[in-house]
């Protein structure tokens, strides 16, 4: 009995991938770096910040002083210490927003860390701290 049609393209289409499968597993062996040297494999980075194969000229060196170098966060300069805004939040659990008056940006703020009771749309003074969540104010006070 004779194969059918869709049979025959099956099984043409089956020897097809095999070919191609092998094909790829050949162009693999020919490509990898398995046999070459560590010195074959290492890339520098130039001036410029691009990938090159030669090894920087040693005579271009730039000494860098230990000391100068600074690990973590830049500094935060400092910028006016008491700041003053109103107080536009607040909750009964203590915690609310003053909105600065000059960049009319909105700090939070917990009442502990009040000088004396403050309400909704008192004029404050107050000193910004970071904390791990964002800038907090602190040492509010009540301008009167």
């Amino acid at each position: 009995m004779a194969d059918s049609f869709s049979k025959k393209e099956n099984f043409k289409k089956k020897l097809q991938k095999q070919k191609e499968k092998t094909a790829r597993r050949e162009e693999r062996k020919d490509s990898n770096d398995k046999g070459k040297t560590l010195d074959d494999m290492i890339m520098y980075v130039d001036h410029n910040g691009q990938l090159t194969s030669t090894p920087p000229d040693k005579n271009d060196r730039i000494d860098v002083d230990i000391n100068s170098i600074q690990l973590g966060a830049t500094p935060i300069e400092a910028e006016e210490v008491v700041k003053s805004g109103t107080v536009t939040f607040l909750s009964e659990k203590g915690y609310g927003f003053i909105t600065q008056e000059k960049s009319s940006e909105n700090i939070f703020f917990h009442s502990n860390n009040c000088v004396e009771p403050v309400k909704k749309g008192h004029k404050v003074s107050f000193e910004i701290e970071r904390s791990p969540k964002g800038l907090v104010a602190v040492d509010i006070k009540v301008i009167r």
